[in-house]
């Protein structure tokens, strides 16, 4: 018998199956999803770098 994995849902917490029964998984819905995905798009969420990004933006300035 295997054991019921569950996780919690990354943007509203509620435990949710992991498999095919949970069809927007790791969400627990596809609002939930959608949520998510506007944090990232609006930019609500990223992903930490070692530098500032805008150090790295700046290549057209260069002299050549």
């Amino acid at each position: 018998m295997s054991e019921v994995l569950t996780v919690a849902c990354p943007t509203c917490g509620k435990t949710i199956i992991w498999g095919e029964i949970s069809p927007h998984r790791p969400f627990c819905s596809k609002r939930c999803q959608l949520i998510d995905l506007g944090e990232w798009a609006n930019e609500e969420k990223k992903i930490p770098s070692q530098g500032d990004s805008t150090e790295n933006d700046d290549w057209s300035e260069q002299p050549d």
